[in-house]
């Protein structure tokens, strides 16, 4: 069963003007006053035509349709700082906010994250609520990823964590975080059991080449996953998802390569190429399986369209085709509008 549902950014800017006068004339406005508020919106929508006319062929999150014009999420986001504390609000209505908080009843669902932050000193940061998870490559918001539907790696693996955290600059372009969660994608539970996680990043002085090795794990489950992104040009990138998770000692693992091409500032390219391993049947689809993905990015001002190809081939006859008999491969496409503001 799918688990997932990693929003759209344009700060909005609250001005104050102060008018002065004296017994003559009226001063010269006093220079704007920045809001500690900020606020971010995002909305997409999809359409997704399998070529075998199957719903049943898609095995990852967010997409699961055919035929069917449809929205993916409504979000708003608001982050608020005052001085040593911090609070960010992450609101989200639609199939991605649903599937993401899967384990929740409707009325939480919307609440995609929801946290607090207290900066204990320049380099330690506390924080706890809920979050996205810090494991993997991709995200929940359509805006933060070049391909629109999501990976194997992505769609089984945790989607966020709900708990306290501690984030430790360790000096240079290292950091640190640990922390302590309810079981992964549970925002509240009545077990006792908890999860540690951490992440380990670093990068060049440069930027061009960052790291980010990660963790999670509870009484029966670990995950461990490597990302790391690399700068090549201004036009062109290579970034590597690679994880291994073990669930009740079966384990299922993903290795995933990004190349991303940017010509010019209006469009682009995303190349997604995946081996996701489940045979030992730990997430349910009991198979190997080589996906392609190939993206394009328009940009024109705040939207986006990412027209796209995806080519899914398995070892084993998972899919259906048009006459609803098993097999080993599938294909779609899919157009969708992402926008921001």
């Amino acid at each position: 069963m799918l688990k997932k549902i990693s929003a759209g950014t344009i700060g909005i800017l609250s001005f104050v003007t102060i008018y002065a006068q004296d017994s003559t004339k009226t001063a010269a406005p006093a220079a704007p006053a920045a809001s500690p508020t900020t606020f971010t919106y995002s909305v997409d929508a999809y359409y997704r035509a399998d070529f075998a006319g199957q719903v049943s062929n898609n095995k990852t999150s967010f997409t699961n349709s055919n035929n069917s014009f449809e929205l993916g999420m409504a979000s708003v986001r608001a982050d608020h700082s005052f001085g040593k504390l911090a609070a960010t609000i992450d609101l989200g209505f639609g199939r991605r906010a649903q599937e993401f908080s899967y384990n929740d009843v409707a009325t939480v669902q919307v609440i995609k994250q929801a946290y607090l932050s207290y900066a204990v000193s320049s380099k330690v940061k506390i924080t706890v609520g809920k979050w996205a998870t810090h494991i993997g490559y991709e995200l929940l918001d359509a805006y933060a990823n070049r391909n629109y539907s999501m990976s194997y790696g992505f769609s089984y693996g945790p989607f966020f964590h709900t708990g306290a955290r501690a984030d430790i600059t360790l000096g240079a372009k290292s950091a640190l975080m640990v922390g302590i969660a309810n079981p992964t994608d549970y925002t509240t539970t009545t077990s006792s059991v908890k999860m540690f996680i951490a992440q380990f990043s670093t990068g060049t002085k440069n930027d061009k080449l960052k790291a980010f090795l990660n963790y999670q794990g509870g009484t029966d489950k670990s995950q461990f996953d490597l990302v790391v992104n690399g700068v090549v040009s201004s036009k062109f990138g290579i970034n590597y998802d690679g994880t291994v998770a073990d669930i009740a000692g079966k384990t299922w693992s993903s290795n995933a390569l990004y190349f991303n091409y940017d010509p010019t500032s209006k469009f682009g390219l995303a190349l997604r190429g995946e081996y996701f391993d489940d045979t030992k049947n730990a997430v349910g689809v009991g198979t190997s399986v080589f996906a392609a993905t190939l993206s394009a990015n328009i940009h024109l001002d705040n939207l986006t369209i990412i027209p796209e190809l995806r080519l899914d081939n398995a070892k084993d006859q998972i899919f259906m085709n048009s006459s609803n008999a098993a097999t080993s491969g599938a294909g779609n496409i899919l157009i969708a509008a992402v926008y921001k503001f």
